[in-house]
Formats: C-alpha cells, structure tokens, sequence
C-alpha cells in the first residue's frame, strides 16, 4: 500500500530580534498556531508533483534532480526542499505532495519557511532520514537561499523547527542554536496581537540584501567575520572605530555589487567613503548591535517572569527599525502608534519590514480596542483596512503516518 505522510509546520512571528540573524546575532521568534501542511505520497517515476488547494497557486511537476532556475514561483520553494536534500547527499523519492495553508502570505510571518519545513518532515518521515530538527532547519534555509535566491538568515525555519506551546524560541545565529525560553503570555494577562497591514511589500527584495551586504562590509572594515564579534564592546566603542577605519583609504577590497544600499559605502579601492555613507552604516550598525541587546534582556525578564515589562523593549525596537535600519513604511508606523496610544504595553514591526506585520503586547481582552484603534487610523489615512488576531507560542513542526 503507498503510504502518505503529512507534515505539518507553522508560521512564526519575531517577538524581537529583528535583521539580526544574518549578522550572527540573536533573535527570539515563536512558532504560531497558523500551519501549513504538506501530505507527501513516494512515487517511483523520479518526478515530483506539487499542488495546493489555494487560489494562484498553480500545480507545477519536476524531476528530483532539479536544480535551481529549474522551478519559479511557490513551488520553488517545494522544489528547493528536494534539491537540497539531494546535495548533501539524501536519497529522497519523487512524490506526490499537496499543500494546504492557513499562514497568511506576505505578512511577514513566514509562510515560505513554514512550507519548506512541513515538506522537510514529510520527506523525512517517508524517507526514514532521522534528521535532527536543527539540520533540517538549514535544509530549508539552504532552499530558500540556493534555489529560491533569497538572502535569508535561518531563523525562520529554527523557529518553525523548534516551536514549543508556551515557550519562544532563542536563536543564536553564530552557533546555529535554538533555546526554548518559557513566555506565559496567559499567566500574565497579557496576549499578543498580530495587525497583518495588507501594505504591499515594496522594494523588499532589493532592500534586504542591500542593508544584508552594508553589514557585512561593515564587518569587514571592523576586521572581524560578522557584526557578532563585536557584540560585547560598548556601541558607541564600535561607532567610534567605524567612523575611524571607514576615514582611512582602504585598498584590495572587493568592487561594489548590485542593489547597494541607498547611501551605504560601496568597497572602493583606495577611496575615503563619503560622508553620508559613513552616517547610513554607523546607523545599520547601531541597530544590529543594540537589538541583540534588545533580545537578551527580553530574555532575561521572561526568566524572571517579568512578561509585562517587556512592552517597552519591543517599542524601542520598532524606533529602531524605523530610524537606524529603515526598513519602515507609513502602514506600519501609523499601526505601531494607534497600537500603543489604544493602550497597548509595546508594539514593533516584526519580519523584514518594507511592509507585512505589526505586533502589539495587550492586556487580555483589550485586542479588539487596540485592533479597532489601528483600523480607525488606517480608515483616516486611506490605507487598506488591515487584518487582526492574536497568536500563543506553538507547537513546532511534526511529521504524521497513517495509523496502522
């Protein structure tokens, strides 16, 4: 009898912790209720067939030895998962695979890695590859960034690997760790709403990896691997050797590639860089090193049970984000401030920004106040009304057989 496997996975929202990942640094993400699904059947032809029962998503079929450029679009990333597999050496079968999803798209709450990692498990389990969660994490990763060709950190998919109820999940970039930190959102009164803007992602793409590559040049003219090396000297130490070595004529280093971000120092041989792209990487700088700060003390007050004081770091990161890491449109500035004069404890952004989703810290049964707030304010603006509700810390993702 063919035997299918479904695997299922969630979405996540970034509690803090934001454009940190590819830097080495910390984040702290939570796996959400909201999952995808993946129903996984071995077929023996060597060919993979992917559906879905979503609008827009069109069945798409390719071989096993897919490469990337071979699939576009949604199924890019199914076919990602194969292709990964394969090149670290995985013998993984043509399938029949479906997918299902209630992960909104575009929101910034992960719905790519919550397909990559339900399709992980699923090829797993039917394989009997008894991969451990972390190394399918960056499987998925590996898709996402080899065979889709998004810049991405893998924070994504540690979180949707490693959700637990009640807990988020502390990633650590460098060591490619994850830590389940206990977070009683319940306990202390308090819920987590999502305000899904609907604004339309602008300029993403290109803007990501800009802001991805001034950090690492940043590193690199700091003399060090990433910007998590120097994590533990005093920010305004680190601004102040930037600002030194970036007004020193640098030689040999590498010609600036496309999409460079929008003021930052491109690497020029024997060149001084000009003024406004020392400002706009000391500012990317300035974020990166004061959000894992950011992170480790949300940290320590959830250990210390102190969830509601947790409001105001969330807040500062969301000022942050805007004004250091620019990565802010009006939809999600107008819905952090509605968020928080409605009452909210803290409110930020949360994905890679350009668009997608605000949270906001709320008191019990105030979400429908703080969500009728940004509504009203959005309603004045013109914006398109955006989409509420609230999310718990999740299960992870998990494989299922048919019972016998």
């Amino acid at each position: 009898m063919t035997t299918t496997v479904t695997g299922s996975a969630p979405g996540r929202v970034n509690l803090i912790g934001e454009h940190t990942d590819y830097n080495g640094g910390f984040a702290l993400p939570l796996a959400i209720p909201q999952r995808t699904t993946a129903s996984v059947t071995a077929r023996d032809n060597g060919t993979v067939s992917v559906s879905s029962s979503a609008s827009g998503m069109e069945p798409t079929e390719f071989g096993v030895d897919t490469v990337p450029g071979d699939v576009t679009g949604w199924a890019a990333y199914v076919a990602g998962v194969f292709w990964a597999l394969r090149q670290v050496g995985h013998d993984v079968p043509g399938a029949d695979v479906r997918i299902d999803s209630d992960v909104p798209t575009g929101a910034g709450l992960s719905s790519s890695a919550a397909l990559e990692c339900s399709v992980l498990v699923a090829l797993d389990s039917l394989a009997g590859l008894k991969l451990e969660p972390s190394t399918m994490a960056l499987l998925g990763q590996q898709a996402e960034n080899g065979y889709v060709g998004a810049p991405t950190g893998a924070m994504d998919q540690m979180a949707s690997m490693h959700g637990r109820d009640g807990h988020v999940v502390l990633f650590d970039a460098a060591s490619v760790t994850a830590e389940q930190v206990p977070c009683d959102l319940s306990g202390a009164g308090l819920e987590l709403l999502i305000v899904d803007t609907r604004a339309p992602h602008r300029h993403a793409d290109g803007e990501y990896g800009a802001r991805r590559r001034t950090c690492e040049e940043a590193a690199h003219r700091l003399g060090v691997s990433s910007l998590r090396d120097v994590q533990d000297d005093p920010v305004d130490d680190v601004l102040s050797r930037l600002d030194r070595v970036l007004s020193t004529p640098s030689i040999s280093l590498s010609p600036p590639s496309a999409h460079a971000d929008s003021s930052a120092p491109a690497r020029a041989d024997a060149d001084e860089a000009p003024a406004d792209d020392v400002a706009v990487m000391r500012r990317r700088v300035r974020h990166v090193l004061t959000e894992n700060q950011r992170v480790l003390d949300t940290v320590g007050l959830l250990r210390a049970g102190r969830v509601r004081d947790i409001g105001p770091l969330l807040t500062a990161s969301h000022v942050s984000l805007r004004d250091d890491y620019q990565v802010t449109v009006a939809e999600l500035d107008v819905a952090v401030d509605a968020a928080l004069e409605a009452g909210a404890l803290g409110a930020r952004m949360t994905g890679g920004g350009f668009g997608g989703s605000i949270i906001a810290l709320v008191d019990t049964d105030q979400d429908h106040v703080v969500g009728d707030a940004v509504r009203e304010a959005f309603a004045r603006r013109g914006f398109t009304e955006p989409h509420t509700f609230t999310v718990v810390p999740s299960a992870g993702a998990s494989a299922r057989r048919p019972s016998r």
